[in-house]
């Protein structure tokens, strides 16, 4: 009698994750734990460090995806893990530190405003992932993004936040005001409002010297008032709004001349 298995032709498992793919990996599941720790510090209600913990997660987001480029170690693996820890990062932990922050003082609707954010930033990841943006709607290769990032969702989710750090003021813990605002950040994330991709901005080679010491002060400002440097990248974010809508306006009305009549923009 023949042992069990002899004969069978050994199947090799798929090489889900190589060498250089656990740099990048490693780097989204620290900032997933990361995210999830944010949580734990609003539960022992030190928001402060809750939202620091957010805010970390999202410069490891911005790390994983470069350090994946840089080592060609892309993956569908590291696609799925990178959105479920956006999810959690800044979906649900954002939501739940805003929720025990303020939101529970109104337990219904403070929830459903939490659940909104939550909801709205899943979806937007989904759509992201399953590429169902329509045609008219804005591509990242012409430069936007449609509606905004979910990192940039969460950091101004906790505007509120900051201002009531920097102010002391009970004013912006009103939770009526903060349930609206974080709603309002909510369906901007899944709206199909053009915002500009910083990947693709290229500034002029005039200013670029400038930009180098824009950013170290930025870095400096972070390192000694962090919450009013916070809010004024918010406001500074929230300004550049209408700047892409404007350039996106001249984007479509440029393809519009460019396309012969009766032909769609994005006819191939």
């Amino acid at each position: 009698m023949s042992e069990p298995g002899r004969g069978r032709v050994r199947r090799r498992l798929p090489r889900v994750l190589t060498l250089r793919a656990l740099v990048p990996n490693a780097i989204t599941a620290a900032a997933l734990c990361v995210g999830l720790t944010g949580i734990r510090f609003a539960i022992a209600e030190d928001f402060e460090k809750a939202v620091l913990a957010v805010i970390l997660a999202g410069v490891l987001d911005g790390i994983d995806g470069r350090a994946a480029r840089l080592l060609n170690a892309q993956s569908k693996f590291g696609a799925e893990l990178d959105s479920l820890a956006d999810s959690i990062s800044f979906g649900v932990a954002p939501a739940l530190i805003v929720y025990l922050w303020t939101l529970q003082a109104l337990p219904s609707l403070g929830w459903i405003a939490a659940l909104a954010f939550a909801i709205c930033c899943v979806l937007r990841l989904a759509r992201f992932n399953a590429g169902v943006d329509l045609p008219e709607m804005p591509h990242q290769s012409a430069g936007f993004l449609t509606g905004i990032p979910a990192p940039v969702g969460a950091g101004l989710a906790f505007l509120p936040i900051y201002l009531w750090i920097v102010t002391g003021n009970a004013m912006f813990r009103e939770p009526l005001a903060v349930a609206g605002w974080l709603t309002l950040i909510a369906f901007l994330m899944i709206s199909a409002l053009p915002t500009l991709s910083w990947a693709k901005l290229r500034p002029p080679r005039s200013i670029r010297v400038g930009l180098i010491a824009i950013v170290g002060i930025l870095v400096a400002a972070l390192l000694t008032e962090p919450w009013l440097t916070l809010v004024a990248i918010c406001i500074a974010y929230l300004l550049l709004i209408p700047v892409g809508l404007f350039r996106y306006a001249r984007v479509r009305q440029r393809q519009a001349v460019a396309t012969p009549s009766g032909d769609s923009p994005d006819a191939p």
